[in-house]
């Protein structure tokens, strides 16, 4: 899968607005919410049987998500080619949100992209998460994380 089609289905102003609500998302809760989505997994993945979940793993560690002070960052990302997406928390919410809560919100994005609905869907998932956070980090805090989605 291309870049090409990766922007395709992400312009500028599908980012603007995913940027837009992760903002607005953020006012209201004290977490960290960041997105990340990429166009396929690469071939020495591929070969080295990487899994989606594996890839989302070395995505929030690249990013940083796991450095907030109160270790309440949370990624969701997307591999486009497989309309795969996989949310992974930080420590301190994990603990408190449950598997099936986070799935729910997975398969949601997932259906709102077999739908051809990439920035409703993702503007759904932020909202989602964040009243998940809200739930254990009510007080706004300092913004640790860009809000702006990143493309890799």
């Amino acid at each position: 899968m291309s870049n090409w089609y990766l922007r395709s289905k992400f312009p500028e102003s599908v980012l603007q607005a995913i940027t837009d609500t992760v903002r607005h998302s953020e006012l209201s809760h004290g977490g960290e919410i960041r997105v990340a989505i990429e166009a396929d997994l690469s071939l020495h993945s591929l070969l080295g049987a990487v899994t989606t979940r594996q890839r989302a793993r070395q995505v929030f560690a690249e990013l940083g998500v796991w450095d907030t002070a109160s270790r309440n960052g949370v990624l969701i990302y997307m591999c486009l080619a497989d309309r795969a997406v996989e949310i992974i928390a930080d420590r301190g919410l994990q603990a408190c949100v449950s598997n099936a809560e986070w799935a729910d919100i997975c398969m949601k994005l997932q259906n709102s992209c077999a739908a051809d609905r990439y920035q409703q869907g993702m503007c759904d998932a932020v909202i989602g998460i964040g009243q998940l956070i809200k739930r254990h980090y009510p007080q706004t805090d300092r913004n640790e994380q860009s809000d702006r989605p990143v493309l890799l």
